[in-house]
């Protein structure tokens, strides 16, 4: 068994992550159910109105900087050090600009950016988070480059488990002493939760990196060197994501907007967009623990394989990526399709979230798709391509909240969702094909799984019509158990028809 994990490096890095992933998404529930159920829904919607902001500031100093740091690391491991010496110095230096920016026009930020002056009071926790994000993402760049990724997985799970723990306290101390508690909470939690990952990560560094056998230059003899390609790099992602998170700062800004034209109060308005993106995004989202853990790792794996003209193993990475995200994507139609409504009544105690989550569970295979097969195009240096890819599907998107909610409500933004997904994970799909030669098979890829996950459904509704004995454990555990054994029963069926096929 560990002759196989140290032969497939990108599974053993795969599980370790999506673990973790699963780990730090289920602590995010109990987070998110806390905070629903403290600063409620409206609450919910005015922080993450903030937190476009955030992706904003990560894009423009760390994000893109992390990916490049990834891809050097992963081409040449022996000048590891000095890339990543460079990019954090440049991930510093443009984060705490930025840090000092948002501090500086925080209430001009709200009141005419955002137009929700209660953003003003959150926007420097946001702020003041920015640098420690920077410092983090830089090292889990590196150690995603040579493919070690038990430290950005550990730095995960400090991360949420530092943020909840100062705002279970933070909350008791304000309830306590009979104060209100508001949406600042949120704030201070995500700050809080940065800080840890930063100094998590620092320690981690310093303790547990070797020492190259390599020379290293000297700080500014490392940047003459490195700065330029390394940027060279950088700069187009850095472009790239900026203009989708400005475009999906937009839409976070809009879509309230464009529900008080369909006839919906502010408050109203802010609630409606707190219990989509707080409440059922979050579920819908939960699964991609694992293409998400895959998209991270197959960038450098891709990257390194198309350096030695491995073009075998290229397509081999698409060709599993293809069939685990629909895997993936299509147990989860079922899933939420028919537990939405209990898992909305159940874990937020809102109709709302759970109707949300049944007519959403239709975009988890091409929102599962889209995310790995945009790595890879990464990973093969398209990201001019995955930029306009990515832009074309986010104005499809907008094109509904600006013209469809006025007219439809928030039901119109839930179709541009599918619709702009499903665009996005054609075009990424296309643009692959052409450029490596890799195995697709529809039958094998979608009718075989939803063939089985039908199935499925059949057997679990057989067993529990005569015997249900999880009714009596309350409404969330049980819809967890039902969930849970409904995708034993799929997995269990996928894994005998692979070894009945020799795979």
């Amino acid at each position: 068994m560990t002759d196989f994990f140290k032969k497939h490096t990108l599974i053993a890095s795969t599980l370790l992550l999506t673990a973790t992933g699963f780990a730090t998404r289920l602590l995010g529930f109990f987070y998110r159910i806390f905070l629903s159920r403290t600063i409620g829904a409206e609450g919910l919607g005015i922080f993450n109105m903030v937190h476009p902001v955030y992706g904003i500031c990560f894009a423009l100093c760390a994000g893109s900087i992390q990916t490049a740091i990834s891809r050097f690391v992963a081409a040449d491991v022996q000048k590891g050090k000095q890339i990543f010496r460079t990019g954090l110095a440049i991930s510093l230096t443009l984060s705490i600009a930025l840090s000092a920016f948002i501090i500086r026009f925080s209430e001009p930020l709200a009141r005419f950016v955002l137009m929700e002056h209660r953003c003003a009071s959150l926007l420097p926790f946001i702020a003041v988070s920015v640098p420690f994000s920077a410092v983090h993402a830089c090292i889990n760049g590196y150690y995603y480059g040579i493919k070690k990724a038990k430290i950005p997985a550990a730095s995960q799970i400090a991360e949420q488990m530092v943020r909840m723990a100062a705002v279970f306290l933070i909350a008791d101390i304000l309830l306590e002493s009979g104060r209100a508690v508001t949406v600042e909470l949120a704030a201070t939690g995500h700050l809080v939760g940065e800080l840890a990952a930063c100094l998590f990560s620092v320690l981690c560094f310093c303790l547990f990196t070797p020492e190259s056998s390599q020379k290293q230059p000297g700080f500014l003899a490392s940047l003459q060197q490195t700065a330029m390609p390394l940027m060279a790099l950088a700069m187009p992602l850095m472009g790239n994501r900026l203009v989708l998170n400005i475009l999906s700062s937009a839409e976070a800004i809009w879509i309230p907007n464009r529900l008080s034209a369909y006839g919906l109060s502010s408050q109203e308005a802010i609630s409606v967009y707190g219990v989509l993106t707080g409440m059922a995004m979050p579920f819908i989202l939960f699964p991609s623990a694992i293409t998400n853990s895959m998209a991270v790792l197959l960038l450098p794996t891709v990257a390194e394989a198309q350096a030695d003209g491995n073009e075998s193993r290229i397509a081999q990475a698409i060709s599993m990526s293809l069939r685990y995200s629909l895997y993936m994507g299509i147990l989860c139609i079922g899933v939420f399709t028919l537990f939405g409504a209990e898992l909305g009544v159940g874990v937020f105690k809102d109709p709302s979230a759970g109707t949300f989550m049944q007519i959403l569970a239709w975009l988890c295979p091409f929102l599962y798709l889209a995310t790995t097969l945009g790595s890879i195009l990464n990973g093969l240096g398209k990201t001019t391509t995955t930029f306009f890819q990515n832009v074309t599907a986010l104005v499809l998107r907008l094109a509904f909240v600006l013209v469809g909610i006025p007219r439809f409500g928030i039901m119109a933004y839930l179709w541009g969702m599918l619709a702009s997904e499903l665009l996005l994970a054609f075009l990424h799909l296309t643009s692959l094909k052409r450029l490596v030669s890799f195995s697709w098979d529809a039958i094998e890829m979608i009718v075989k799984p939803t063939a089985l996950l039908i199935i499925s459904i059949g057997i679990y509704y057989a067993v529990f019509s005569f015997w249900d004995g999880f009714d009596s454990l309350g409404l969330f555990v049980s819809s967890a158990l039902h969930i849970g054994v409904l995708a034993v029963c799929y997995g269990g069926l996928l894994a005998v028809f692979h070894l009945a096929k020799g795979r």
